[in-house]
């Protein structure tokens, strides 16, 4: 046993070995003509490498299964009775090699639940009546403990806030990018960041019964299901095995030639079919490489081919995942000016906003950084009031306008319930009185989306999903951008994986596209899970795919190319079972002899594979059109 183990676990060194015997024993033949020695290596490298695969077939013979093993095992013990060493090396060594192309491509990684459990937050500040703090481990919190959480620290459990305020970052859980503000009475996650203010909460989920424990859960549960998966190669030999052995049998049995049955066996092994899948994947996954996608595996570009569903997150796969200045409505003869007020104003403020109202004045090359403030207020729940330059400003929401008496015209109000309509969020400015600017901030869509969607549908998806934490508005706004067929919003992890797994209920094939860590268990359960590169290492170590370039380009020729892998793995089974037959019959006919079926053989050998190469070159010209960007200008 302890042998057996041994033998299974340098399978790989056994390759190796086998496929260097086989070249000095060319070498010995045609270099140096030595057929002693060609033979002598040869037969070495049969029997080095058939151990494993004999191996395996007695394993699965154990199981009552019939394996293509075990044909080879028979096939390479023939091939040394009529002295064909080289037929049973090299057909040993092409086994043992696509085994070795498909384990290697097909590994998973678990490293994404250690960078997971890594992440969750191990202490919590636990509140005492008379007001000290404890660091107690997190696994000791109980439910209904006070737990302090002070800026820049994560959420240790789920909880209900009951003093305090601040701005919380839940990506982690909803995958947005919006930092959201929280107050007493609202609920908070486990593993969100406060990234500014204060809060005392009391704990209602803790330990693996909190959000992000389950999250956890899920990427564990989905990944044991999936790594069931069974070959092609395996089901293909419950039934090629058998029928090859029926037919030496038979052979013999007409014959009486015990050559003839041996050669059956031999000419009957599939060596084209062995190679067939694991060439034609390896040159597909070798061409989405170079173009920035990871395949992880002959299997996933079977799956992916089938697809008919896309399932989308929204922020950082269909939007750019970081707010930004998206609409501009100007009242004002001098825009400009009214929007460097606004950029000097929010470096008063410490508003999630209006760093995109910083990043957008840099962007039109605004100096505002020189302009005095010589009085500045915060009004909380309402904006800024400030003296900049002389000019009165005010920077907030329409409360704040109302309670200083600034009124909007009918015009004014219907494009700030146009932009509200839109899920965006809104900053009003008024200029000594005046409305001067309507700022709408938002998550913007990638430009490209649109065009690109529309390619994965001429390619053969039938259905676009999107599945969001965001809120309803914003998610049905963005849908009707891109052309999204379905959408459900405000979405935990837990409800995503439920979604996705009422569309496979249904018969649908469905491949997830997402980037955050709280897309992983969607990633993990979809049938195909696609990871944006730009997205955390989690949902990347969980996905079948990654796109490292972010690329919805990417994601069109991966589609692409998995249904051209899928198709040209499968003219090389019909390519190799179609030689197969045609030795095996001439054979029986007697038009084909021991040599002449050799070299057939081993030349359909080489058409899979150059058939297989194909691939490499395959959208070297990709025509994908785009959709046309949308540019906003201060007028």
């Amino acid at each position: 046993m302890n042998l057996q183990r041994y033998i299974q676990s340098h399978q790989t060194d056994l390759t190796v070995i086998s496929a260097s015997l086989i070249v000095i024993g060319f070498l010995s033949r045609y270099g140096f003509g030595n057929l002693a020695g060609y033979n002598v290596t040869l037969a070495v490298a049969s029997i080095i490498a058939v151990v494993p695969i004999a191996i395996h077939a007695y394993q699965a013979l154990r199981v009552r299964v019939i394996s293509i093993d075990l044909l080879v095992t028979i096939a390479v013990i023939g091939a040394f009775i009529i002295g064909e060493y080289n037929e049973s090396a090299i057909v040993t060594f092409l086994f043992l090699f696509g085994a070795y192309l498909e384990q290697r491509t097909l590994n998973k990684t678990r490293e994404s639940i250690k960078t997971l459990t890594e992440m969750a937050p191990t202490t919590a500040l636990v509140l005492a009546e008379d007001g000290t703090t404890t660091t107690t481990d997190v696994d000791d919190v109980e439910i209904g403990d006070h737990v302090l959480v002070k800026t820049g620290a994560n959420v240790p459990v789920d909880g209900q806030i009951i003093d305090g305020t601040g701005y919380f970052n839940e990506a982690v859980i909803t995958g947005e990018s919006k930092v959201v503000s929280k107050r007493p009475g609202d609920s908070v996650f486990a593993g969100a960041m406060l990234s500014n203010g204060t809060v005392t909460l009391t704990a209602t989920q803790v330990g693996e019964d909190t959000t992000f424990g389950k999250i956890i859960e899920l990427v564990e549960d989905a990944q044991d299901t999936k790594s069931k998966a069974e070959s092609f190669i395996d089901r293909f030999a419950q039934y090629y095995t058998p029928a090859v052995l029926i037919i030496a049998v038979l052979v013999y049995l007409f014959t009486h030639n015990f050559e003839t049955a041996i050669t059956v066996l031999v000419l009957g092994c599939p060596g084209a079919l062995v190679i067939g899948a694991p060439v034609s994947n390896v040159a597909g996954i070798g061409n989405g490489a170079k173009r920035g996608i990871l395949v992880k595996g002959g299997a996933v570009m079977d799956d992916f081919a089938k697809v008919d569903t896309f399932v989308f997150d929204k922020t950082g796969t269909l939007t750019t995942g970081q707010t930004a200045v998206t609409q501009v409505k100007t009242y004002t003869a001098n825009p400009k000016l009214a929007l460097a007020l606004t950029a000097r104003g929010e470096q008063h403020s410490d508003h999630p906003l209006g760093h995109a109202v910083l990043t957008y004045a840099k962007a039109q090359s605004l100096a505002y950084q020189s302009l005095p403030v010589t009085s500045d207020r915060t009004i909380k729940g309402q904006g800024l009031e400030l003296t900049i330059d002389d000019y009165q400003v005010l920077i907030g929401n329409e409360r704040l306008l109302t309670t200083h008496e600034v009124g909007l015209t009918p015009p004014q109000q219907s494009d700030l319930q146009a932009i509200q309509v839109t899920g965006s969020s809104v900053i009003l400015v008024a200029v000594n009185g005046q409305l001067s600017l309507i700022l709408g901030i938002a998550d913007a869509v990638r430009p490209e989306v649109k065009g690109q969607l529309q390619a994965l549908r001429d390619r053969g998806a039938h259905h676009l999903v999107m599945l969001t934490g965001d809120n309803q508005v914003t998610a049905n706004n963005v849908a009707q951008q891109v052309g999204i067929d379905t959408v459900h919003a405000e979405l935990l992890p837990e409800q995503k994986v439920d979604y996705i797994k009422q569309m496979q209920k249904a018969g649908h094939r469905v491949a997830f596209v997402g980037d955050g860590i709280n897309d992983s268990p969607a990633i993990a359960t979809a049938n195909i899970g696609i990871a944006m590169g730009s997205g955390t290492d989690v949902a990347i170590e969980t996905s079948d795919v990654v796109l490292m370039q972010s690329s919805f380009q990417s994601l069109v020729h991966a589609y692409a190319l998995a249904k051209k892998t899928v198709l040209n793995t499968q003219e090389n089974i019909v390519i190799a079972v179609g030689v197969v037959l045609f030795l095996l019959l001439g054979l029986i006919a007697g038009f084909i002899y021991m040599a002449s079926g050799m070299f057939v053989h081993e030349a359909s050998i080489l058409v899979v594979i150059f058939n297989a190469m194909r691939l490499i070159r395959f959208g070297s010209t990709p025509n994908v059109k785009k959709a046309p960007q949308k540019t906003t200008d201060l007028t």
